[in-house]
């Protein structure tokens, strides 16, 4: 029976990009079947947990969640979680694409996934752009999201802010700030791990979970 994960995924998966992006749902390449699989668990896994905070990042890296089809989440993590996080793991039927030959790790996920694993508030992870984009000709490089890309990316921000029922709003950076805010929505802002950001990003995450009354270390 076809249920709200899977028409979400569906509609991701159909979603066309442009020649600079990658959409690691689609259904073109037979790999990504594996990266619709790892989203669908993992949103039936937070759906179990009735979580009550969205986190969303700028867009996909291409060590992270274009590799893994989750947000802020590198295979490696996917594969291997941190003591204390109640889900992920191969044990629970994550897989890496067998397109890869190892998993990676990718540093802005490891430190998203250090400060859950550390406060214990555990966010659904989503993404102001839910494709890859790439510098032109070089699939293994990250860019910014275009004006464009982030209006395409707030359509499917909307449909995963209507398949929870969340009570707070985190924004990773100014690109999820701006897609928040275009869409009215009230959120708290945190500053982007990367580029020396990871100080203020775990003094923001820990605040935000003293707010909702979990336990942390500092």
């Amino acid at each position: 029976m076809t249920d709200r994960f899977d028409r979400f995924i569906a509609h991701l998966a159909e979603a066309e990009v442009a020649t600079d992006a990658c959409n690691q749902y689609a259904y073109a390449d037979g790999f990504n079947a594996v990266r619709r699989e790892n989203l669908r668990l993992y949103l039936h896994q937070m759906a179990a947990r009735d979580p009550q905070v969205l986190l969303v990042g700028e867009a996909p890296g291409y060590q992270g969640c274009r590799r893994s089809g989750l947000n802020f989440t590198s295979d490696h993590l996917m594969l291997n979680p941190p003591a204390g996080v109640p889900i992920l793991g191969a044990a629970a039927g994550y897989r890496m694409s067998p397109e890869y030959d190892r998993p990676r790790k990718e540093p802005s996920a490891t430190i998203v996934w250090e400060a859950i694993a550390s406060t214990g508030l555990l966010p659904v992870i989503f993404a102001a752009y839910p494709f890859h984009p790439f510098q032109a000709g070089n699939p293994l490089s990250n860019r910014a999201p275009r004006a464009d890309e982030l209006a395409q990316g707030r359509i499917f921000l909307a449909e995963m802010l209507d398949l929870f029922d969340f009570t707070m709003v985190l924004a990773v950076g100014n690109l999820a700030e701006r897609s928040l805010s275009a869409l009215g929505v009230d959120f708290i802002k945190l500053r982007h791990p990367s580029h020396g950001g990871k100080p203020a990003f775990m003094a923001g995450f820990q605040a935000v979970a003293r707010q909702m009354g979990k336990e942390y270390d500092r």
